[in-house]
C-alpha cells in the first residue's frame, strides 16, 4: 500500500511538473507542431493522400492589426476581459440545450489556444478537464498577449493550413501583415470548421458572416499592443 502511494505521489508530481514545464517553455519558445497536426497528417496517410501542412509561425506584431480583432469579434468577443471562462456564454449555451434549440459553442480563445497546443480533438470529460487545467495556466503564465500570439499561430484556418500566415499566403498571396480588414473577418468567419468553409473560395453564407463580423469588429479595439500602429 505504501509503494501503490509513493507512485501514485510520484506520478502526481510528474504530470504537474512536466505540464508546467512545457506551459513555461511554450512562454516564449514558437509552437511549431501541435496534435492536431499530426492527427490530420494521419488521417491524410490513412486516405492515401498527399501529406498537407503549411505552417509559419510568425510574431503578433507581423500580422495586419485586424486579425486579432476579427477573431475576438467572432470567436470570444470578452476575450480581454474573462480569465479564459466565458460564464455568460456557458450559460447560454446550457439554456439552449435544455430548450433542445440548436446551441453554440461556449469555448474562449484562451480554452481553444490550451486544446490546440497541448490536448486532442474530442468531447471526453478528461479532455475537458484538461483543457480547463490548460486554460489556468495559460492565462496565469502566458498572458493575454501570448495566449492571442500562440492562437493565431496554430489555429486550423484550411484543409492542411495552420495559422494567420499560411492561409495569408495560401489563400491571398501575401503576408499576414498585409491582410485587410475584410481579408481577416473572411478568415474569421471560416473557424467553427475550417475544412468545410474556404477563405479562398467563399460561398454566399460565407460573405455574410464576412460582413456580421466587420459590424461586431466596429466595437472592438485593436490588441493593446498593437495601438500604435496604423
Amino acid at each position: 500500500m505504501k509503494k501503490l502511494q509513493i507512485l501514485l505521489r510520484r506520478i502526481v508530481l510528474l504530470f504537474f511538473g512536466s505540464t508546467i514545464l512545457a506551459v513555461l517553455i511554450y512562454k516564449w519558445c514558437p509552437v511549431y507542431v501541435t496534435p492536431l497536426m499530426f492527427i490530420r497528417c494521419f488521417q491524410q496517410v490513412g486516405r492515401g493522400e498527399t501529406l498537407r501542412l503549411k505552417h509559419h509561425w510568425v510574431p503578433l506584431d507581423s500580422m495586419s492589426i485586424y486579425m486579432p480583432v476579427a477573431v475576438m469579434a467572432s470567436e470570444d468577443q470578452r476575450f480581454l476581459t474573462h480569465n479564459g471562462f466565458d460564464f455568460i456564454e456557458i450559460n447560454k449555451t446550457i439554456e439552449e440545450r435544455r430548450s433542445g434549440r440548436r446551441f453554440r459553442g461556449g469555448s474562449t480563445i484562451s480554452q481553444q489556444t490550451a486544446k490546440n497546443v497541448f490536448l486532442w480533438p474530442g468531447a471526453s470529460w478528461l479532455r475537458k478537464g484538461l483543457e480547463a487545467y490548460f486554460t489556468i495556466l495559460i492565462e496565469y503564465i502566458w498572458g493575454k498577449e501570448r495566449i492571442m500570439e500562440v492562437y493565431l499561430n496554430s489555429i486550423e484556418m484550411g484543409d492542411g493550413i495552420y495559422g494567420a500566415e499560411a492561409v495569408a499566403q495560401q489563400h491571398f498571396g501575401y503576408s499576414a501583415r498585409l491582410l485587410s480588414r475584410p481579408n481577416c473577418a473572411l478568415i474569421a468567419a471560416t473557424l467553427p470548421n475550417p475544412l468545410k468553409y474556404s477563405s479562398r473560395n467563399p460561398s454566399s453564407y460565407m460573405l455574410r458572416r464576412q460582413t456580421a463580423i466587420m459590424r461586431q469588429m466596429r466595437h472592438i479595439d485593436v490588441f493593446p499592443t498593437k495601438k500604435e500602429e496604423k
